[in-house]
């Protein structure tokens, strides 16, 4: 069975895999820095609904901007 980059199927879902877990911990990362619930990463695994939660994201009022605390651990610099 040929696949992309001549890999065998299972190596490339273990590599999807942890780029895919890599990503979402990384913006939920931000999420939580920006003053958000990292929960809210899970919209970003819903096609078509991810481009609106960062337009969401991007264009509402940020907790943290506005010296509101966000979640423990994340306040300061």
């Amino acid at each position: 069975m040929e696949t992309v980059l001549g890999l065998e199927p299972w190596l490339g879902y273990t590599i999807i895999a942890c780029l895919l877990t890599y990503f979402v911990s990384a913006a939920g990362w931000v999420l939580a820095r920006a003053g958000r619930s990292p929960v809210w990463v899970m919209l970003l695994l819903i096609p078509w609904l991810n481009v609106v939660a960062i337009w969401a994201f991007a264009y509402t009022r940020w907790p943290a901007m506005d010296g509101g605390h966000g979640p423990p651990g994340t306040s300061g610099s």
